[in-house]
């Protein structure tokens, strides 16, 4: 299995290669009315608006300011074209299936269900992401309604 991996806080997360379309740096976000916090706006992608997600925020963790190293991921879900603000983007990594464990109850606050499992490199520990069930649990009609305001 091939991730990109990326920080949140303190914590290093990775999503399956083949869900991320690209990396760009952070412009302006344009915000939108009555929408979740993590639901930061949309953005102009080669003309295509696509609905921006905080994960921090997404994953109940303090907010933080912007730095140089803060990225967004624009991801493909279910059909969908979404971005997603992360800390930073690390490297991308192959990981063997006997290097994953299954995810225990929680982990960094997360449900069970958002978790692929967790991934033992060397030294290092990584939450793999099921970004299909953090986007779409509970976000679906919030994210079309930020995706349609720019169509």
């Amino acid at each position: 299995m091939q991730v990109v991996s990326f920080r949140l806080a303190q914590e290093e997360y990775a999503i399956e290669i083949i869900r991320v379309q690209e990396i760009i740096l952070i412009g302006e976000v344009t915000s939108l009315p009555q929408t979740p916090p993590y639901i930061k706006g949309v953005i102009n992608l080669r003309s295509t608006v696509i609905p921006i997600v905080d994960l921090r925020l997404r994953f109940g963790l303090p907010q933080e300011g912007v730095t140089d190293e803060t990225r967004i991921m624009v991801v493909n879900v279910a059909g969908k074209t979404i971005g997603l603000i992360v800390d930073a983007v690390s490297e991308v990594l192959r990981i063997a299936q006997e290097q994953i464990s299954p995810p225990p109850p929680t982990v960094a606050g997360l449900e069970q269900n958002y978790l692929v499992g967790l991934a033992k490199l060397d030294e290092r520990l990584l939450i793999l992401l099921d970004i299909e069930q953090i986007i779409l649990d509970d976000d679906q009609p919030e994210l079309e309604q930020a995706a349609a305001i720019g169509v």
